[in-house]
Parts: C-alpha cells; structure tokens; sequence
C-alpha cells in the first residue's frame, strides 16, 4: 500500500514542476551575465602584492 501512496504524490508532483512557469527578470539575468568592455574598470588588487617577489623568483644562473 505504501508504494502506490508514493507514486501518486510523486505523480501530482511531476504534473505540478511540468506547469510550473516562474517569471524570469531578463533584463537583471542580462546585467549578471554581461561584463563591462571598458579595461580600465578590471582592478587587480593582488598583482601589487607579488609585485616583489616576482623579482626574487628567478632561478640563479649557472
């Protein structure tokens, strides 16, 4: 008996997700997905900080 129980709430699930339409914000989706073209607004916050070590990094010549 516990099976065809699941089954129908499964089934009234199912049907529900199927009708299921949420309205979707495009123009906020568009913004979220799009990225600025202008370089200058890209910042590096980190390239400062190993600014130094970089120099320090390079192998000894032999």
């Amino acid at each position: 008996m516990g099976r065809g129980r699941q089954k129908a709430k499964h089934t009234k699930l199912a049907r529900e997700l199927k009708s299921f339409s949420p309205t979707v914000d495009y123009a906020a989706l568009e913004r979220e997905l799009t990225h600025d073209t202008d370089e200058e607004s890209y910042v590096d916050r980190w390239s400062d900080m190993y600014e130094d070590e970089d120099e320090d990094d390079e192998p000894a010549r032999v």
